[in-house]
């Protein structure tokens, strides 16, 4: 028996987490405004046939009261008319007539009491759903700001500064060969023109028949 027990209390965590997994905050407080109204809309059924008794309560106390008028008149006409026996039953009819009034009151009383309780308990869940209904966009509010800080948190640790960094890095040392390159092609690209241009821009006919001289001598003395 403690083996199947603990089989379906692990079940049963193993339930529980999967719906605290699945829960989704909005959807949780959209359910529990739901709730909420659906409970507002009881209490004000309930509020409402409250009311239609307590006024029909009151109108069964006004015409208890007019039976009781009536009874009145109807015992002082017999008695003007010398009719004692209908005088009787007209003040005894008059007389149950006011015992019921005076519970018919007592009820109304009890009734308007009961009528301000449930004003009461609706009013505090009017309240209540007012302040749900505050607290829903609020909440809404934190959490579109939390997932979109979480989606900006996943971006951040996909491509961290260090690997934007390095690449960064990588670009600049690729674009500084690049110049290096091109600088370089400047000063090669006719080698034997430079040469000219730079060893004898500035030397005299004269001089290079001097050194030819000198090289010839040194040649016939070896």
């Amino acid at each position: 028996m403690g083996i199947f027990k603990r089989i379906k209390t692990i079940a049963r965590a193993d339930i529980n987490s999967l719906l605290d997994s699945m829960e989704n905050p909005i959807a949780m407080l959209n359910e529990y405004t739901r709730e909420m109204e659906q409970e507002l809309s009881k209490a004000q059924s309930a509020l409402s046939r409250q009311i239609f008794v307590e006024k029909k309560q009151a109108a069964l106390i006004s015409q208890t009261k007019e039976l009781v008028e009536k009874r009145v008149r109807q015992a002082k006409l017999a008695l003007e008319k010398g009719d004692e026996g209908i005088a009787k039953l007209a003040v005894q009819e008059k007389n149950n007539l006011e015992t019921q009034l005076n519970l018919y009151e007592q009820q109304l009383i009890t009734l308007k009491e009961q009528t301000n309780i449930l004003k009461g308990k609706f009013n505090e869940l009017q309240v209540t759903y007012n302040e749900l209904q505050h607290k829903k966009i609020l909440l809404a509010s934190r959490a579109n700001a939390a997932k979109s800080i979480k989606q900006i948190q996943k971006v951040t640790i996909d491509f961290n500064g260090e690997t934007i960094t390095k690449g960064i890095t990588r670009a600049e040392e690729r674009i500084l060969f690049m110049e290096a390159e091109v600088q370089a092609g400047s000063y090669t690209s006719n080698p034997l023109n430079s040469y000219n241009k730079i060893s004898f821009s500035n030397v005299s006919d004269e001089e290079i028949a001097k050194e030819l001289d000198k090289l010839k001598a040194d040649k016939e003395a070896i």
